[in-house]
């Protein structure tokens, strides 16, 4: 019998588990059954189950419902008439459980649990000036007696081919519905496997929303906060209400007024910055107050406590700024000309930012500069390229 010698001084390795051999081990659970549901992308996530084997007692059923009024007809027209949406895909989740219940008898299948993965996304356009983005999410169980949980999360693609985004979401799919039924207890840990056989290189998931009996005590703002930490995201937002959003979504061609801080605490002074600011750039030219959006950024920098991040500070600060009305941002933007680029790739009006003369004068140190070519001119060249305020307080 042969037995693993470990030598004084080794590090334990944490042995990461193949695409196939997930796939395999769910595929061979007899008690694992759902349907998959993917739009946009072919049926990646699924044909893994399909070349892996056994998987007649694993995939109830997948389909791909491409035409839109296919789609329209099997999960109901939206509001604003798009198609790779959260609410797309949660209709998605919930028709294909809905389903999979109606169909199969439970006094017959009195231990299956049952699930339902979907993916609704759109790669890489012809012209190859939209990298694609899309919604993922599984819906299932772990006892036929609880309630459903579920999982969501928002990618973005960075591969500059349609058949590579393609290989991509399918090697995700498998690592979320794997994830979903054998990490379960970690979150944390949960979201890092999802980058199993991937590369951050590959995609960004920048957001992802935790629900259901398995994942009540979970805080899904401190799950947005890991995906900063980890480098999945450049940045993640909150709204008022502390709930995460999608910034795409929010920051879609919007005026924006920021200001960046510690907050630690909120003062007067904050407050009255973010007054005096926002007074004076609805005086703009161009600025709407109806179309614009004031976001309170705190970058990751100042999370740190002692070289780890102060998780329940991060809480009390952010559940402050929302308790104020405020949205919140979270991100990885040290120098102020990232931030602007950022709002950049969703907006093309007007922004402003609200600076105390500390931050002015750090605006000016070239030490955060030497990674560029071109140094502080770079910078400032690429921080006021747009139509950019400065409000000095």
């Amino acid at each position: 019998m042969d037995t693993e010698i470990i030598l004084k001084g080794d590090k334990i390795i944490e042995q990461i588990p193949s695409i196939k051999d997930k796939a395999l081990r769910i595929n061979l659970n007899e008690n694992i059954y759902g349907t998959f549901a993917e739009i946009g992308a072919g049926q990646e996530t699924v044909r893994h189950f399909f070349r892996t084997g056994g998987s007649s007692g694993t995939i109830a059923k997948a389909m791909s419902a491409y035409d839109k009024d296919f789609s329209d007809s099997i999960y109901g027209i939206e509001a604003d008439g798009r198609y790779v949406t959260e609410s797309r895909l949660k209709k998605m989740l919930a028709h294909e459980v809905n389903l999979i219940e109606a169909r199969l008898n439970r006094e017959k299948h009195p231990n299956k649990m049952f699930f339902s993965y979907a993916n609704t996304v759109a790669t890489i356009d012809f012209a190859k000036q939209f990298k694609g983005h899309g919604w993922v999410g599984i819906r299932y169980q772990l006892d036929p007696e609880q309630d459903y949980n579920e999982i969501i999360i928002h990618i973005r693609f960075k591969e500059m081919d349609a058949r590579l985004q393609q290989e991509t979401l399918g090697v995700l799919g498998v690592n979320l519905i794997y994830g979903a039924f054998y990490k379960y207890n970690d979150p944390k840990k949960l979201l890092r496997y999802l980058y199993d056989h991937l590369d951050k290189d590959q995609l960004e998931i920048d957001t992802i929303n935790f629900s259901g009996p398995l994942f009540s005590e979970v805080d899904n703002r401190l799950m947005s906060l890991q995906l900063v930490k980890n480098g999945m995201t450049d940045a993640v937002m909150f709204n008022p209400d502390g709930q995460n959003i999608l910034p795409a979504s929010i920051l879609y061609k919007k005026n924006i007024l920021a200001l960046r801080g510690s907050f630690r605490p909120v003062t007067l002074v904050n407050m009255d910055m973010y007054e005096k600011s926002l007074k004076m750039f609805l005086q703009e030219n161009k600025v709407d107050e109806k179309n614009t959006l004031v976001i309170f950024e705190i970058t990751l920098s100042n999370l740190r406590s002692e070289g780890e991040i102060d998780e329940r500070d991060f809480m009390d600060r952010a559940e402050l700024l929302c308790s104020l009305g405020q949205t919140v941002m979270i991100s990885n933007f040290q120098e102020y000309y990232k931030v602007v680029e950022y709002f950049s790739n969703y907006t093309k009006a007007r922004m402003g930012l609200a600076l105390g003369v500390n931050n002015l004068v750090d605006i000016f140190d070239e030490k955060y500069y030497r990674h560029l070519s071109g140094g502080i001119l770079e910078a400032f060249g690429k921080l006021f390229y747009r139509d950019l305020k400065v409000f000095l307080y």
